[in-house]
């Protein structure tokens, strides 16, 4: 995934153009910034690049999953319905405001299962919320259609899948609110940072708002600035959106390298009859990031990964076993491990996780290896590494 592969001069000119500037801060300050504003510029940007309306850059992807919540009313209580294969940020997210996460099982995309969000519908479910684990995305038009159905928020985590698309629009512009990452390791990168993106003036004015310290940004008096409600300080700095500003009008240079480098990676493996890919749902195109793929049986699973690695063949993940990315490593989450007391709400309306049943989830994850694709390699170097994968894959599926 990660644009900073190919930092370069563009990179360097905006950065140092603040430096230059001498303004950091993407607030206030405006007889000394003489017109430069990184962070409005990058906004627009987004904006534009992801078909909506508006976008609100925060201080990482995390921060972004929490305002968009915040900003669309969700608190104490609410339930939101996430998958069981993600990065820990989204259930922390929603803890932080409050709300209660409810895991649901993966499918063959590797996302949210439609069918298992169904089930997990209650009274108290205000939220779903898939994520485009990867590179691709859920069935959104089934999700879609079953929030329109309960009248549920649809908030579509996009940190990992910047670039993809389902039916011709941006992952991230199809549901109500949704989110992105730029830290040092995604697509394309601000060093650290995160956006929301929405059609709905409402969350976006919220967003604004509540990701400084409740601010209402109105006039040019910073210190004059009423406080309509509550915020918190999720502010991005005027350097990093200048590394952002550098890098989105770079995301279709590096999703073409993505793309090529995938194919040849994908199509040598296609000859492997025991190999399996991950499903992409119909209209949907992937942003490349990784090629995702499934062998017969978890026993052969862990031997292809092992052996992989031993080979030096690096980037190739194994998310069954791994701490972050699935739930049997959260146990944080499920013991409810915290440096302060949890709301009342959450300890009395949280699943005993210990107890569930996310068979279905493991049936995929158990078998599936996830490869990143790099964008500084050479055509040489993939073609060399997908014969060698090919080749260690072969032999011990066919010992």
């Amino acid at each position: 995934m990660p644009g900073f592969e190919l930092f370069g001069a563009q990179e360097k000119a905006q950065v140092q153009d603040v430096l230059d500037n001498g303004v950091l801060m993407r607030y206030g300050f405006d007889s000394m910034r003489n017109g430069h504003w990184k962070a409005k510029e990058l906004e627009k940007a987004l904006a534009a690049r992801m078909q909506t309306k508006y976008a609100q850059l925060v201080s990482s992807g995390t921060s972004a999953l929490t305002v968009a919540l915040v900003s669309a009313g969700v608190g104490a209580g609410d339930e939101v319905i996430m998958p069981t294969f993600t990065f820990v940020a989204t259930f922390e997210s929603i803890l932080a405001v409050g709300a209660i996460p409810i895991l649901v099982d993966i499918d063959d995309t590797l996302t949210l299962n439609p069918d298992a969000v169904k089930k997990a519908i209650t009274p108290k479910t205000k939220v779903v919320m898939p994520v485009h684990m990867c590179g691709s995305m859920a069935d959104m038009g089934a999700l879609k259609a079953i929030c329109d159905e309960h009248q549920l928020l649809l908030l579509e985590d996009a940190c990992q899948a910047i670039g993809g698309s389902y039916n011709g629009k941006p992952l991230g512009s199809i549901g109500d609110l949704g989110c992105f990452s730029f830290d040092y390791v995604k697509t394309i990168t601000c060093g650290e940072g995160g956006a929301i993106i929405t059609n709905t003036e409402t969350y976006y004015k919220n967003a604004d708002h509540y990701s400084d310290h409740g601010h209402d940004h109105v006039g040019n008096d910073r210190g004059a600035e009423t406080h309509p409600f509550l915020g918190y300080n999720f502010r991005i700095s005027e350097l990093n959106a200048a590394v952002g500003c550098a890098q989105i009008n770079r995301l279709d240079e590096f999703i073409a390298l993505q793309e090529k480098h995938y194919t040849i990676l994908r199509k040598v493996l296609s000859d492997i009859p025991e190999i399996t890919f991950r499903r992409v749902p119909d209209g949907g195109v992937e942003n490349y990031s990784f090629l995702n793929f499934f062998l017969p049986t978890e026993e052969l699973t862990r031997k292809v990964h092992k052996a992989l690695g031993e080979s030096q063949i690096d980037a190739c993940f194994y998310w069954f076993d791994n701490n972050w990315h699935y739930y049997r490593k959260w146990g944080h989450l499920f013991q409810q491990k915290s440096l302060g007391r949890l709301p009342k709400d959450v300890l009395e309306g949280i699943p005993d996780y210990t107890k569930e049943d996310f068979s279905k989830s493991d049936h995929w994850m158990a078998r599936n290896i996830s490869c990143l694709v790099k964008l500084g390699w050479t055509e040489k170097e993939v073609h060399g590494r997908a014969a060698k994968m090919a080749g260690i894959i072969r032999q011990i599926v066919n010992p």
